[in-house]
C-alpha cells in the first residue's frame, strides 16, 4: 500500500509515523457532521488518549517476499477461472471427460483431440486451452520464485521450522511468515486467533451467551492457508517420510510442538466429526487450534534478522 512506503520515508527521516486503518478508528454513533478539520482533532484526541490501534508495517524485503506469494495466489485464481472456462465451453457443447480425474495428461491428451465443425469453435477451443496452460506455467514459475526468495529471507528458519508441521507446505509456510511477519509481536496464541478472524463472533448481554460464525477479520491470505491445511488433520496422526525429513532439519523442541500438534489435532478432527459437526466448521476449528501451534514454534525459532 502507499502509506506503508509514506510511513517508512517518515521513519527515515526520524519522524514518528504510525498507520491506523480506518476500521479501528473509534467513532461515536451519533456523529452526522464530517470534516477534515473535525478529523485532524478527533485523531489527535484520540492518539493522546492511546485509543488507536497502529498495524503493523513490513519492511521492504518482507513486503516484497509478501506481494511475491500473493502475485502465485493470483495467478493460481487466473489458471482456476481459465479452466472453469474452457470446462463450461465443452459442457456448452455435449463434451464432456469421463476418465477418472481431469487435468491429468490423459485429460490433456483428449482436450488436443476434440475437433468441432466449425472453425470459429475450434479457434475458441485452442485459445482456451492455451490460456489454461500459460497460467499453469507461470504458477510453477512462480512457485520456483517463491522457493528461492525463501531460501536467500532472513525468515527461513522459521518457515523451515513451520514445515515442520503436518499441512504446511513450503508455500504454505512461506504465506504464513511473509503475511505474520515476526510471530513473537503477538503477545499470545489467543491475539494471533483473533488476528487472523478465526475466534467466534458474540453478541453476549447479561447471562444470555450467544456466539455465531467467526468474525472473518484481519488477514484473509493466511486464514485460507490454515484451514486448507487443517483438512489433512483428518487422517490418523503419523510421522510420514517427508514431515520427518523436515523436521529433521529442525531444533528437537519444534520436533515436539509439531508432534504433539499433529496428535492433538487428528483426535480433535475425529472428536468433532463424530459429534455431527460439518466439516467446513470442523476445519475451521482445527485451524484455529493450528494457529497456537504455529504461535509456539514462532517463540523458540527467530529470524536471522533478529538472533
Amino acid at each position: 500500500m502507499k502509506f506503508t512506503a509514506i510511513c517508512r520515508q517518515l521513519l527515515e527521516l526520524k519522524q514518528d509515523c504510525q498507520v491506523v486503518a480506518p476500521s479501528l478508528i473509534p467513532k461515536k454513533p451519533g456523529e452526522r457532521v464530517k470534516t477534515d478539520r473535525r478529523d485532524a482533532l478527533s485523531l489527535a484526541r484520540l492518539h493522546r488518549a492511546g485509543e488507536l490501534s497502529p498495524v503493523w508495517i513490513p519492511d521492504e524485503a518482507q513486503e516484497a517476499l509478501r506481494d511475491l506469494t500473493r502475485a502465485r495466489e493470483d495467478m493460481k485464481h487466473l489458471q482456476r477461472q481459465a479452466k472453469q472456462r474452457l470446462l463450461s465451453f465443452l459442457s456448452r457443447h455435449g463434451h464432456r471427460y469421463t476418465g477418472r480425474s481431469r487435468w491429468t495428461q490423459s485429460h490433456w491428451r483428449w482436450l488436443e483431440g476434440i475437433r468441432f465443425a466449425r472453425p470459429e469453435q475450434q479457434i475458441v477451443l485452442q485459445e482456451y486451452i492455451d490460456t489454461a496452460q500459460a497460467c499453469g506455467s507461470r504458477v510453477a514459475s512462480l512457485d520456483r520464485e517463491v522457493e528461492t526468495a525463501a531460501h536467500a529471507s532472513p525468515v527461513w528458519p522459521v518457515i523451515e521450522a513451520l514445515m515442520a508441521l503436518r499441512g504446511i507446505c513450503l508455500l504454505a509456510a512461506v504465506t504464513v511468515v511473509a503475511e505474520l511477519g515476526d510471530l513473537a509481536r503477538f503477545a499470545g496464541a489467543p491475539q494471533l486467533m483473533a488476528y487472523l478472524g478465526l475466534v467466534p463472533s458474540e453478541h453476549s448481554s447479561g447471562k444470555r451467551e450467544r456466539r455465531g460464525a467467526i468474525t472473518k477479520t484481519g488477514n484473509s491470505h493466511v486464514r485460507r492457508v490454515l484451514v486448507e491445511a487443517a483438512w489433512t488433520y483428518r487422517h490418523p496422526a503419523r510421522k510420514t517420510a517427508i514431515l520427518q525429513r523436515r523436521a529433521e532439519r529442525t531444533p528437537p523442541e519444534v520436533q515436539e510442538i509439531a508432534w504433539s500438534a499433529q496428535k492433538r489435532l487428528c483426535q480433535r478432527f475425529r472428536n468433532l466429526m463424530a459429534r455431527g459437526k460439518l466439516k467446513n466448521q470442523v476445519c475451521t476449528a482445527i485451524a484455529r487450534e493450528l494457529v497456537g501451534f504455529i504461535w509456539a514454534i514462532g517463540q523458540h525459532v527467530v529470524p536471522l534478522s533478529r538472533a
